[in-house]
C-alpha cells in the first residue's frame, strides 16, 4: 500500500488539460480520467484542493489582444474556470467523492462563495474543494490563484499538472530537440532565467511563502498518484535547490 508524502495539496490543472486531443472544450473522457486519479489520491487520506484554468474555453489575454477591454476579457476567463470546475465536480461526485466548488465571484445558485475557513473545514472532512473564478480580480492568472490559495490553506505542495509536457526544460522541447529537463530548480532560477513555468507574481508568492511546486505531465494515467507518493517524476521547484 502506497503512502502519501503530503497531507494537503493544491492540484493546479490547466484548462487545456481538460480538452484532450481537441485542444478546446471539455473532453468527458479526460475529465473522468483526472477525477479517477484524484479519487486515488483522496483514498490515500490526502486533503485535495484543485485550481482549474479556463484556457480550453476562453483566454483573457487573447480577448485583450483582439481589442476587448482587458478586465472584461479576464472576467470571461474566470467564468470559463467555473464551467470547468462544475464539470470536474460532477465527475468526482459520480465516483462517490464529496466535492465543493468555491468561487471568488459570487454565484450562489451554482457554488459556494470562497471562504477560507470554510474551505479548510471541507478539506478536514475529506471533501475535495475546487477553487473557481481565479482570485476574482482581472490581471491575475490561475497560477497566481493556485499560489495564493496554497498559502491561505497552508498546503504542503502545489502539483502543477501540465498537458503534453513532463517537467521544466531549458527550452520548449517541441521546438528545440536539444532541450533538457531539469530535475530540480529554485524559484530564483525560474525568475532569473524567465522559464515559462508560471507567471512572476505566482513564482514570487510561492518563493515568499516557501511552497514547493512539482511540475509534471497529466497525460499519463496515474501521475498524480506518483507525484503524491514521492516517485521521481517531473521537476521539483523550491525556495532553494
Amino acid at each position: 500500500m502506497s503512502t502519501a508524502n503530503f497531507k494537503r495539496i493544491v492540484l493546479k490543472l490547466s484548462g487545456e488539460a481538460l480538452s484532450g486531443e481537441a485542444g478546446y472544450g471539455i473532453d468527458p473522457t479526460v475529465i473522468q480520467s483526472i477525477a479517477k486519479q484524484v479519487k486515488d489520491v483522496v483514498e490515500l487520506d490526502v486533503e485535495v484542493a484543485v485550481v482549474v484554468g479556463g484556457g480550453n474555453i476562453w483566454r483573457g489575454i487573447v480577448g485583450s489582444e483582439m481589442g476587448m477591454d482587458r478586465a472584461n476579457a479576464d472576467y470571461m476567463g474566470m467564468l470559463a474556470t467555473v464551467m470547468n470546475s462544475l464539470a470536474l465536480q460532477d465527475s468526482l461526485e459520480n465516483m462517490g467523492i464529496p466535492t465543493r466548488v468555491q468561487t471568488s465571484i459570487e454565484m450562489r445558485q451554482v457554488a459556494e462563495p470562497y471562504i477560507r475557513r470554510k474551505a479548510i473545514r471541507h478539506l478536514e472532512k475529506k471533501r475535495v474543494v475546487i477553487f473557481a473564478a481565479g482570485t476574482g480580480n482581472p490581471y491575475f492568472s490561475t497560477d497566481t490563484t493556485a499560489a495564493l490559495r496554497a498559502a491561505e490553506i497552508e498546503a504542503d505542495v502545489i502539483l502543477m499538472a501540465k498537458n503534453n509536457v513532463d517537467g521544466v526544460y531549458t527550452a520548449d522541447p517541441k521546438l528545440d530537440k536539444t532541450a533538457t529537463k531539469y530535475d530540480q530548480l529554485s524559484y530564483l532560477d525560474i525568475l532569473n532565467e524567465g522559464l515559462g513555468v508560471m507567471d512572476s507574481t505566482a513564482s514570487s508568492l510561492c518563493m515568499d511563502n516557501n511552497i514547493p511546486l512539482l511540475v509534471f505531465s497529466i497525460s499519463e494515467e496515474g501521475n498524480i498518484h506518483k507525484a503524491v507518493t514521492g516517485e521521481n517524476i517531473g521537476t521539483l521547484i523550491r525556495g532553494n535547490k
